[in-house]
């Protein structure tokens, strides 16, 4: 049975609780994958202002052509939007969450060059956009966010949600805009290294991905220390080899 479309529950709850007129919200993809960048989606709304948008919901539940349609309506919508991207090898470089963080604030820093949010709702159980450290004076003369070579995320009130992109229409929104700017990312990377079939995997890790990795090498756009190919298993005798262990 499909799942209830999202509301504005939650973004309601988070303006009231708080008085915050603008609110935000983000959702990340490619976090699995094992080529291509971590993508983060960012929308400002301002929830009393806002109606329903019908059809809009996790972008894993819509068709690619679905989603296309979508983006326009949905930027229309917002105060304010922004998508951000951190590259394989920043992902290599910094770490996962890092560089998710380094993602999300590239969002942020897009959509509040229109319109700022006084709080943000993130999908999940972890707050991977908060700053990990603290402000200084030069950085209070840009409250909310600052450069990140300075401050490494938000430092307004980030509240995690549990599924909140099948809860949350705002959640839900920045999901659709992440998940169609990456997947174009993806096809164009196809055109210049075509053996992988990013066109068709996204890449994520399917097993004609990862034969194509093994044939032919990791290229750039892969991230070089994820395991990506699948480990041999004890014993196995590889062609003009011994047997090997773990």
């Amino acid at each position: 049975m499909a799942s209830a479309e999202p509301t504005l529950q939650h973004e309601l709850a988070l303006a009231t609780a708080g008085a915050h007129r603008f609110v935000g919200a983000a959702d990340e993809v490619g976090r699995g994958a094992l080529a291509g960048p971590v993508s983060v989606g960012y929308i400002v709304i301002e929830p009393t202002a806002v109606q329903l948008l019908p059809g809009v919901r996790d972008s894993k539940l819509l068709s690619g052509a679905t989603r296309e349609q979508l983006v326009p309506l949905i930027k229309s919508w917002a105060a304010a939007w922004g998508v951000g991207h951190s590259s394989a090898a920043e992902i290599d470089e910094l770490g996962l969450v890092p560089a998710l963080r380094l993602a999300g604030l590239r969002a942020v820093s897009a959509a509040h060059l229109i319109q700022r949010a006084d709080a943000v709702l993130l999908d999940g159980n972890l707050d991977w956009l908060s700053a990990t450290t603290q402000p200084t004076l030069l950085d209070s003369l840009t409250p909310g966010f600052a450069d990140p070579a300075r401050i490494d995320g938000l430092q307004i009130p980030v509240r995690t949600l549990i599924k909140g992109d099948l809860l949350a229409l705002s959640i839900a929104a920045a999901s659709v805009l992440a998940k169609v700017e990456r997947d174009h990312l993806m096809d164009g990377y196809d055109h210049t290294h075509p053996a992988y079939g990013w066109v068709q995997n996204k890449g994520y890790g399917t097993a004609a991905h990862r034969s194509a990795i093994a044939a032919h090498g990791a290229s750039d756009h892969h991230r070089k220390t994820w395991q990506l190919t699948p480990k041999l298993p004890a014993g196995h005798i590889e062609a003009g080899g011994e047997g090997r262990t773990p």
